[in-house]
């Protein structure tokens, strides 16, 4: 069996919190990804009680640490795509990956629901591979 834990970092995108009811969008904290060669972020789903909702991922890079260089994230710097990690009310605690593959040390997703009138819980880790140093602070810094 190989290891995996020491070679894999975790870092807060979104954070769990109390349903989200409207249309506000969620937006993940800004990754500094120094040092890691593989980005991917995973979207965990909890039960979404609209009927009708949908939500949209984007992401953004940049070399700025506050991102105020901001751009959108090219189709060709992602493994999988945006649509693939959108989702609808029917995706009820589902999961839901993007990767990033650009050059930019600085990476931002936002998930921006549309016809949202129910609770929506969701959370979102970034999770980063292929570390320069090894192995990877347990628990993450």
């Amino acid at each position: 069996m190989r290891d995996l834990i020491n070679n894999l970092d975790f870092k807060r995108a979104i954070s769990p919190a109390a349903a989200t009811a409207d249309n506000t969008a969620l937006v993940s904290q800004i990754l500094n990804r120094l040092g890691a060669e593989a980005v991917a972020l995973a979207i965990i789903l909890g039960d979404i009680a609209d009927a009708d909702a949908t939500f949209a991922v984007t992401m953004e890079h940049g070399d700025a640490a506050n991102l105020s260089d901001a751009a959108a994230v090219p189709a060709d710097q992602m493994n999988g795509s945006l649509t693939l990690a959108g989702f609808t009310f029917a995706a009820d605690n589902g999961i839901r990956k993007i990767g990033y593959t650009g050059g930019k040390q600085y990476v931002r997703a936002t998930i921006t629901p549309t016809g949202n009138t129910g609770n929506v819980f969701l959370s979102a880790v970034w999770i980063l591979g292929k570390q320069n140093l090894r192995p990877t602070a347990n628990p993450p810094a």
